[in-house]
């Protein structure tokens, strides 16, 4: 023992204090904290996002055929694809949640029909079981999955085992020239045997997808058949017309986009180039397209742009639905009715002997755009030589109330709807209209409110709904769409409540089968706009949300809501003169309301009508007269549902307008909605609208208080007043509203060979209607 040196412990310890500040706790944690990081990568959790990295980054793929490219990509990750995808690959959710509600749409027309699905690069299989939830599987005559990648089939074997599926077959093949057994053993045609295809993100990674889409096209149904893709993808300006009506909203993607992600997925053989998605819009008609950007990791960095897109066989239903033509200058674009085109030989006849049927605006027949505009007249039958239109407007599965439009410059101005609500009276309106089914009328489109008042109240047979906003448009299609396919209860909370939890939802899988592939686009970019309240977005929410500030800060929130629950008009007067006149007509209040800024932006009153506003007095007179009589004379609570929104911000069962009541709802709803099919949504200007129609088609016509927006003299009204006297048939009627006591426009219309007659007028002391926003109201009869 004497031979050995027993140590010193604090000479051991000495190389560890010698480096800087170990043994305190910051230098603990410099040792600790990598540790800790290290154990969690390698834990359970993290270990697929690991392989994953290892497999998409950093291990070589080679340059082997597809095959072996795919199976060596993918062997070492197969059982962690699902969980690595969930986030990467946005939109499958989406595509297959469209794509069941069109197919159910399709599939009522002929519900006895064998119905197969195909999913084309379907790898694990993760996309047939969340289908599952949006169409049950066991509706599917047979459903096939195809993909070229053994370790990936082999998880979907497993998955569709513990599911107990017997109808859906999992197929090793090249999807350039695959094969369905049922062609063989059922002695099946492939030619349209197919109902239901869908690709998600396979597409990008296919070498030869033009002979994919050409095979797809042939065995799809070209009665019914559908087709879905969610995909990325890279594009530049819309050049052509063509890429103009189906891209839609947020296509483009910059240059260092383009140039990096193009550049980055071509290393994992993913082509991202524009060529994919081209060919495939060209060779199938666009029935929804949605382009967004994955914001998985750093959002405000990596946005990897992806779509989703849903189409039909071009060839699709020539019996029933609408076909057009159309040039790629944008000067010939045609459009027809689901009655309209084909419906009996005789139009075939008449089309042969170059003779244009007379115009029966009940049963609208093949109609252009005259070259300078975007208004429809009609045409002859026989320039249409069934070419398959281009416009995604024409392969709507259901009723296309909105009439293809093509975006202008002048459209890129409006980035929303300026009005949520409609602000004009229709039961004032229906005093003076005479309306019954037998009338014609063109409106402006607005919210579409007062429409679908007359629409209710009277029947007319052709509703025509204009505004060049297209926003607008998207808001009535929205409304006609949500009747059609909601219950009142869905309906009420949307936009009686202005607010409902599960829109997104009702959106994909109610929702959009009715509504154009544009209007899709729009809603499922402001979505939010349902998360809280409706009526505060849009330009009118300015002025809803400047009364709550002002209505909080003046301590008279209370008030308000006392005002619009007084069971009478004893107390109602009280409380608005004695709380919240002051506060309303504060001198302040009413300079924010005058500014132009304010009056366009939050009120949608333009400058040539605030100045009108201002010719006839000042504009705390004119606020003072149209809000005091309102208060003496409607019952906010039962009554005046206009001022009743602007104070809460969304409607009541017993205050609201009349499409928002059960009884409204029932009369638009039953007999599968017939009374929505009078509906044809313009986006253009009234006057190209005007130029569209036939000699005397019209019997009633409401321009609100547009013509306020001219300024005095202008040519423009000229020309809108003549055309509207072309098309309003003798004895006919117009009528507008001006905030002015008499417009300077009405020796036009007297010029134009209309008469005058006001229909009311404001003396100050008395409310006008239930809105009383305006000086006057105005009649006009065609002699």
């Amino acid at each position: 023992m004497s031979g050995l040196r027993v140590p010193d412990f604090q000479s051991l310890l000495h190389p560890i204090r010698s480096f800087p500040r170990l043994t305190t706790v910051p230098g603990a944690l410099a040792i600790l904290l990598p540790c800790i990081a290290l154990a969690v990568l390698l834990s359970t959790t993290f270990r697929p996002h690991l392989k994953f990295i290892w497999h998409c980054f950093f291990r070589p793929l080679g340059q082997d055929n597809q095959k072996a490219n795919l199976d060596k990509f993918y062997r070492g990750q197969a059982e962690v694809y699902d969980t690595t995808r969930s986030v990467l690959l946005r939109g499958r959710h989406t595509m297959l949640s469209l794509g069941a509600a069109h197919l159910h749409e399709l599939r009522a027309s002929s519900p006895n029909k064998r119905l197969v699905w195909i999913d084309i690069g379907g790898g694990t299989g993760y996309n047939i079981e969340i289908m599952d939830k949006h169409f049950p599987i066991s509706s599917f005559d047979a459903v096939y999955l195809i993909d070229l990648c053994d370790s990936l089939l082999d998880v979907a074997r497993r998955r569709f085992a513990r599911k107990g599926w017997k109808n859906v077959h999992v197929l090793c093949q090249d999807a350039s020239e695959f094969s369905l057994p049922e062609w063989s053993e059922l002695g099946i045609d492939p030619k349209g045997s197919v109902s239901f295809v869908t690709m998600s993100y396979s597409l990008s990674m296919i070498p030869s997808y033009y002979t994919v889409l050409d095979r797809v096209e042939h065995v799809l149904s070209h009665q019914d058949g559908l087709l879905g893709v969610a995909d990325f993808y890279t594009a530049g300006k819309q050049g052509s017309l063509h890429e103009k009506t189906i891209g839609g909203l947020s296509k483009e993607c910059g240059w260092l986009s383009r140039w990096f992600w193009q550049i980055w997925f071509d290393f994992d053989h993913v082509h991202l180039g524009p060529a994919r998605r081209s060919y495939l819009e060209y060779k199938f008609g666009t029935v929804k397209s949605y382009n967004g950007r994955n914001k998985f990791f750093l959002p405000f960095i990596v946005r990897i742009p992806y779509y989703i897109w849903l189409g039909r066989p071009r060839s699709c239903d020539i019996t029933r639905f609408c076909h057009a033509f159309e040039v790629d200058g944008g000067n010939m674009i045609g459009n027809c009715s689901p009655s309209g085109a084909f419906k009996d030989v005789n139009k075939k006849q008449e089309a042969e002997a170059d003779v244009v049927p007379p115009l029966d605006i009940s049963d609208p027949v093949f109609e252009v755009p005259q070259p300078a505009a975007s208004a429809m007249i009609p045409v002859k039958a026989n320039v249409i030589n069934i070419t398959p239109p281009l416009s995604s407007f024409h392969y709507q599965v259901k009723k296309p109330w909105r009439l293809p439009y093509y975006e202008q410059p002048v459209h890129k101005e409006f980035r929303t709807f300026i009005y949520s609500f409609t602000w004009e009276d229709p039961f004032e309106d229906m005093k003076v209209l005479d309306l019954t089914s037998d009338d014609s009328m063109l409106v402006i489109t607005s919210a579409g409110d007062n429409a679908l008042h007359y629409a209710i109240a009277a029947g007319p047979k052709r509703i025509h709904c204009v505004d060049m906003n297209p926003c607008q448009g998207h808001l009535l299609e929205l409304k006609l769409a949500a009747i059609q396919s909601l219950t009142h209860s869905d309906f009420y909370q949307m936009f009686g409540q202005g607010a409902h939890s599960s829109f997104r939802n009702l959106l994909d899988s109610r929702i959009s089968p009715h509504i154009s592939s544009s209007a899709y686009q729009f809603w499922r970019l402001h979505s939010d706009a349902f998360s809280s309240s409706f009526y505060m977005h849009g330009y009118s929410g300015l002025a809803l949300r400047l009364a709550k500030i002002i209505f909080t800060l003046a301590g008279v929130t209370k008030d308000v809501e006392a005002l619009c629950d007084c069971d009478t008009l004893e107390e109602q007067r009280e409380i608005w003169h004695g709380r919240l006149r002051p506060v309303l007509l504060n001198p302040i209040v009413v300079a924010f309301l005058k500014s132009p800024v304010f009056c366009w932006n939050a009120l949608g009153v333009p400058l040539n009508q605030r100045q009108m506003i201002l010719e006839e007095g000042t504009f705390y007179d004119y606020v003072k007269n149209t809000l005091d009589p309102l208060a003496d004379r409607y019952l906010f609570k039962t009554g005046s549902y206009f001022y009743l929104l602007a104070l809460l911000g969304h409607y009541t069962p017993s205050s609201c307008p009349l499409y928002l009541t059960p009884s409204g709802f029932d009369a638009l709803k039953k007999n599968d909605a017939e009374a929505l099919d009078s509906f044809r949504l313009h986006t253009d200007s009234i006057v190209n609208v005007l130029r569209g129609l036939s000699k005397w088609s019209l019997t009633r016509t409401l321009v609100m208080d547009h013509l306020d927006w001219f300024s005095p003299g202008a040519v423009d009204v000229d020309q809108e007043i003549q055309e509207l006297h072309r098309v309003t048939a003798p004895g006919g009627l117009v009528f507008w509203r001006s905030a002015s006591k008499e417009p300077w426009y009405n020796k036009v219309f007297e010029k134009m060979g209309f008469k005058i007659t006001p229909v009311a007028v404001r003396n100050g002391s008395e409310a006008i209607d239930m809105v009383n926003m305006y000086r006057s109201f105005w009649r006009a009869q065609r002699l």
